[in-house]
């Protein structure tokens, strides 16, 4: 059974980080990319940052040079790394999963990111 468990969210004042972690498991041969949405209330779902099981990344526009992405294939973890963030940084941040042999991505429970000071 696929799972994605999510960690690292909370608050945090501008201008600070925080890094985000996603930990697979099940199926893992089946990956072909990880990475994150955010959910902020009112607004459309967003692709923040993507990367494949063969290094290629994708990055947001509004968070490039501020985030990045990265993973960790022994652990089966995928990681956010936030910096210099901002108000409009808060959301739910979404891990999701797309498998080669799955039409659908696999989502986890989501994590609160909330900039404020």
């Amino acid at each position: 059974q696929v799972q994605l468990v999510e960690s690292g969210g909370g608050l945090v004042q501008p201008g600070g980080s925080l890094r985000l972690s996603c930990a697979a498991s099940g199926s893992i041969g089946s990956i072909y990319a990880m990475g994150w949405y955010r959910q902020a209330p009112g607004k459309q779902r967003e692709l923040v940052a993507r990367i494949t099981s063969g290094g290629t990344i994708n990055l947001a526009d509004s968070v490039k040079g501020r985030f990045t992405i990265s993973d960790d294939k022994t652990k089966n973890t995928v990681y956010l790394q936030m910096n210099s963030l901002k108000p409009e940084d808060t959301a739910v941040y979404l891990c999701f999963r797309e498998d080669w042999n799955s039409p659908d991505a696999y989502w986890g429970q989501g994590t609160q990111v909330t900039v404020s000071s």
